[in-house]
């Protein structure tokens, strides 16, 4: 069993996570299978920012669990699902973290969507 390493952001490795302030919207094989105005918008170093979106905002019954699970140091263990509408692209298109490290604890109750592995994920203003 190998030690997982737990890192805390800070200069060298910044993370921020706020309220997007966007509609979002993910769609999949011509439905909606995420809708939110609470989305959180996670920016990870110079990686491109990502939406957390509230689980209860998001069509549960489109996704299957799977065992595929990830390891962050700086956000913890991800658990994956698949969405199967979306064919073999859409295996393991979709992470949360159900218990994330302090530091990014607003992350809890959401997931975040592959963009190449789903047809949409739409932003537009909050009205």
């Amino acid at each position: 069993m190998s030690v997982k390493l737990m890192k805390i952001p800070g200069p060298d490795h910044p993370i921020t996570v706020e309220p997007s302030r966007s509609h979002v919207v993910v769609k999949i094989a011509g439905r909606t299978i995420a809708d939110t105005k609470d989305a959180l918008r996670l920016k990870e170093a110079s990686y491109p920012a990502v939406f957390y979106i509230p689980r209860g905002d998001v069509d549960m019954s489109m996704l299957e669990r799977t065992d595929h699970e990830t390891h962050c140091p700086y956000k913890g263990d991800a658990s994956y699902y698949s969405i199967p509408a979306g064919g073999e692209r859409s295996r393991n298109a979709v992470w949360t973290y159900e218990t994330p490290h302090d530091a990014v604890s607003e992350i809890k109750d959401h997931l975040a969507f592959y963009p190449d592995r789903v047809d949409a994920i739409e932003e537009s203003p909050i009205a």
